[in-house]
């Protein structure tokens, strides 16, 4: 008997645990079969960009090359949307599960950063999507080289897959880099890092922000770039808000 005592709370967090768990899962396994009944209209807004880019667009195409490579890419596609539409559900367990161990104070402060984060993502979602999309599919396009008086002409021929790849991991780097002012506010709030620090660290903090934007990025500069400003962007903002913070509490 002296042995269970200890080990009860133990296997109450586990359990407790696993039901958030389970409920994660069922909204991603939910979402992702929704968003593959819906998988040809997320295609055309994924595509819309790029279509945009060509101009007249009725003489292009994206093609596949494996017999399976555009069901496996809708697949991906649903899974990508699926993450998407749970992560507001994910996000709340996660706060579920955290907020017994909390004082009362202190889940009343978390509820903004629940919203914040979600919302965030979808900034940098939406960010990616209308701004940087449009201006690189530009530029790669200006690649592209008319027949002339002698050799092959240079046309782009993309591959669904490799174009929806593509998107989707910009759309997700995007989404998960502007996170980046909840991560540094919670870390100031929980007194891990100063807001000295986060000021007298700025150059760092840019070598940082381009090091991750380096490699969460196809491996083109613009990407990069598109990236690593819009971040140290935030970088500041998230400055000043944990200096308002403090003035607050002060």
């Amino acid at each position: 008997m002296k042995h269970e005592l200890p080990q009860q709370p133990l296997l109450e967090h586990l359990a407790e645990l696993r039901k958030r768990l389970v409920i994660c899962v069922v909204a991603f396994f939910i979402a992702s079969i929704i968003a593959y009944e819906f998988a040809a209209e997320i295609y055309a807004f994924l595509v819309q960009p790029l279509a945009d880019a060509f101009g007249d667009a009725s003489s292009r195409r994206l093609i596949f090359t494996g017999l399976t490579e555009a069901f496996v890419s809708y697949l991906r596609l649903a899974v990508f949307a699926g993450f998407i539409g749970s992560f507001p559900i994910i996000a709340t367990q996660v706060y579920l599960f955290l907020a017994p161990g909390l004082y009362k104070h202190e889940r009343r402060a978390l509820i903004p950063y629940l919203v914040a984060s979600p919302a965030l993502f979808f900034v940098g979602a939406a960010f990616v999507y209308y701004l940087v999309f449009p201006a690189a599919w530009h530029f790669f396009l200006s690649f592209e080289a008319p027949r002339g008086s002698s050799g092959l002409p240079i046309q782009l021929e993309a591959k669904v897959a490799d174009y929806l790849s593509l998107s989707m991991h910009l759309i997700l780097a995007f989404g998960i880099a502007f996170q980046l002012p909840v991560v540094l506010v919670l870390l100031v709030r929980s007194n891990i890092v100063s807001l000295s620090a986060l000021r007298s660290g700025r150059r760092y903090a840019a070598l940082a922000i381009v090091t991750v934007a380096a490699f969460i990025t196809p491996p083109d500069v613009f990407s990069q770039i598109a990236l690593s400003v819009p971040l140290y962007l935030l970088y500041e903002i998230s400055i000043l808000l944990c200096r308002n913070q403090e003035q607050k509490n002060a």
